[in-house]
């Protein structure tokens, strides 16, 4: 379940062949449940077990913790490979993976809590749009809210949700980390596709958090660094954001081009004659994996940038751009495997038909909106200026 690139890329970022190995583990074993999961609109018990036993929840989390201290062109090689058995296993392993990164800008007693006993702790967030509210008391905050579309959060074992923080601070937004069993579960994902992240509904009651527990959401923003805790933690929030998204979505793509060219060299039914020997089946294989190809090209490109260079609004708002045009590279390659394919392909047409409602869930989302990234970009690349 990998190719070339992935391979280079594990390699290039300092993995050793056991860690991809149980990166290719999870995934096979996500591959057998993904039914399941898109069923039941949750991961299985076992593929959430395999994503935590090959060191998703773990990525970011500082080496002096136990954790990998992980790059971003390393995580979305994994998460890719890992989308190639299940994007909603991707989706969850990858999220679980920059919640840690997030939950770094802790201060040391709370990531003491946190990963004092394993670095491999899941964590689902809820950060935007902010909701609920963050009550000053005492020595931290009462916090009270509902929070929607809080991805993995059946297997979570804690919780980052922002808040806005009235009072004097009013217009602040913090973030606070609460346990799970704080946290209440609505049972609200019923989408069109990535239906197995389980993206419900957490509620939040009287719960206090204290300080040392939470921090602003300026931290993950601010494209200036936070010093202390490492270039890595320092970058904002959106610069690997969308190709970390994208990575589920290039899974998907990519087991549904291996599975559609499965029926591509088939024999055609009743007529004894191979699929490809139709023009249309040919300019599709070859059109539809160019376009995978080039958009994991672009996705590649920028989870290095964002390991490498110097952060500058102009790199988020190209990152950000990379990202909207693979996702729609992708949605057009699985859009013309599905049109030649899908009603000819028996039973594993339903496997194709998940994956092309995977990716263009995954499109859909709003950080990979190309109207709303091309305004950033322009913004960034012309020095254009708005009028307040």
């Amino acid at each position: 379940m990998s190719n070339v690139l992935t391979d280079s890329v594990s390699v290039a970022t300092g993995f050793s062949p056991s860690v991809r190995q149980a990166v290719r583990h999870a995934a096979r074993l996500a591959a057998v449940d993904a039914e399941q999961a898109d069923r039941e609109r949750r991961l299985s018990i076992r593929t959430a077990a395999a994503v935590s036993a090959a060191g998703l929840p773990g990525y970011f989390v500082p080496q002096r913790w136990g954790g990998r201290d992980g790059s971003f062109a390393g995580l979305f090689a994994d998460a890719a490979a890992l989308g190639e058995g299940c994007s909603s296993a991707a989706w969850c392993g990858a999220l679980w993976a920059t919640h840690g990164r997030y939950a770094a800008h802790l201060p040391e007693e709370g990531q003491w809590e946190l990963w004092g006993a394993c670095p491999n702790v899941r964590i689902a967030a809820a950060l935007t749009p902010p909701s609920g509210v963050a009550m000053p008391e005492g020595s931290g905050w009462r916090l009270h809210g509902t929070w929607h579309f809080v991805s993995g959060v059946d297997f979570a074992d804690w919780v980052l949700l922002a808040a806005p923080e009235p009072g004097q601070h009013g217009g602040r937004i913090r973030v606070l980390l609460v346990p799970a069993e704080q946290v209440t579960v609505l049972d609200t994902w019923d989408s069109t596709g990535m239906r197995g992240t389980g993206s419900h509904t957490a509620v939040v009651k009287d719960a206090f958090v204290p300080r040392h527990r939470s921090f602003l959401m300026d931290e993950l923003l601010l494209i200036e660094g936070t010093g202390e805790r490492g270039e890595r933690y320092a970058v904002p929030a959106h610069l690997a954001g969308g190709t970390t998204f994208c990575a589920a979505a290039l899974g998907a793509a990519r087991g549904a081009l291996e599975l559609w060219s499965r029926w591509a060299g088939s024999k055609a039914t009743g007529s004894g004659r191979s699929n490809h020997e139709s023009a249309a089946v040919r300019e599709t294989l070859a059109t539809a994996s160019a376009h995978i190809d080039a958009a994991e090209l672009l996705l590649t490109r920028a989870a290095y940038r964002a390991d490498t260079e110097l952060v500058t609004p102009l790199l988020v708002a190209g990152n950000q751009r990379d990202a909207a045009v693979a996702v729609d590279l992708l949605v057009g390659a699985v859009d013309r495997m599905l049109r030649i394919g899908g009603a000819h392909m028996r039973g594993a047409g339903d496997e194709l038909q998940r994956r092309w409602r995977d990716v263009h869930t995954v499109a859909a989302h709003r950080v990979l909106r190309l109207e709303l990234v091309a305004e950033a970009y322009a913004t960034a690349a012309l020095g254009a200026r708005q009028d307040p």
